[in-house]
Formats: C-alpha cells, sequence, structure tokens
C-alpha cells in the first residue's frame, strides 16, 4: 500500500462511498482504484488528484496533503546514487533488498530518522527558455 492509497482508502471510507461509485464518478474503472488504492498502480496523475479532491470535496491544506502523498507513492522507485558516496549505494541496495523483511516497528523508526533528517533546497525546474 502506498501513502496516498491508505489516505484516500481511509477518507472515502469515513465518507460512506463506495469504490464502484466512486470510480464511476471519476470515469475509471473499479479496478484501476483498488489498485491505485493498493499500491499497485503507479502514482496519480496530478488532474487525477484533482479530480478526487473535487468528488470528495477536500480543499486547502487536505488537498495539499493529498498532492504531497501521491508525489511520494510510487510503489516501484528507483533510487539513483551516481555520484554519491560508497554507503550511500549500500544503503539504498541494502533497503531495496530488504525493505519486505524489515518489522514494521523499523521500519517507523526508519522513516522518522529519514524525515528528521535536513533537506537541500528545493531545485527550481527551468523551462525550454531558461526561465
Amino acid at each position: 500500500m502506498t501513502p496516498f492509497g491508505n489516505k484516500l482508502r481511509a477518507i472515502r471510507a469515513e465518507r460512506g462511498i463506495r469504490l464502484k461509485d466512486m470510480a464511476a464518478t471519476l470515469g475509471v474503472s473499479a479496478a484501476y482504484l483498488s489498485a491505485l488504492e493498493h499500491g499497485r498502480r503507479g502514482r496519480p496523475t496530478h488532474a487525477m488528484v484533482v479530480s478526487i479532491c473535487a468528488q470528495l470535496g477536500i480543499i486547502w491544506d487536505e488537498a495539499d496533503e493529498l498532492m504531497r502523498l501521491a508525489r511520494i507513492s510510487h510503489p516501484r522507485i528507483t533510487v539513483d546514487t551516481a555520484g554519491l558516496s560508497a554507503e550511500a549505494t549500500e544503503l539504498a541496495n541494502l533497503l531495496a533488498e530488504r525493505i519486505r523483511k524489515l518489522p514494521p516497528a523499523r521500519v517507523t523508526r526508519l522513516l522518522e530518522l529519514i524525515k528528521s533528517a535536513p533537506t537541500s533546497p528545493s531545485r527550481r525546474r527551468r523551462t525550454v527558455n531558461g526561465r
């Protein structure tokens, strides 16, 4: 399951909306929506998240949070360690190899440790004209 799928499923259940009804309103199959909730599909497009927010009446901070969760919810992520230290490459490889075997408490501890680390400033996206 992904953070986005988990949150979407919780909101839908909280509001008593059946999966097939929500899927029909969104114009997608119930199978697709179920796969999205369970992390068997890639992260949703921005347009899909906007449609979901509109369907659920989600606005402002809650919509921003759902967008953030969508961005970090790709179930098959690739980590590019080119140019990083050997230790960073080892970490990425060991995590990929062993994540399925980690107990939930250890996953939670690792997640808290990584979230507490300082982040680098976000890179500005450049357009074709460099603006």
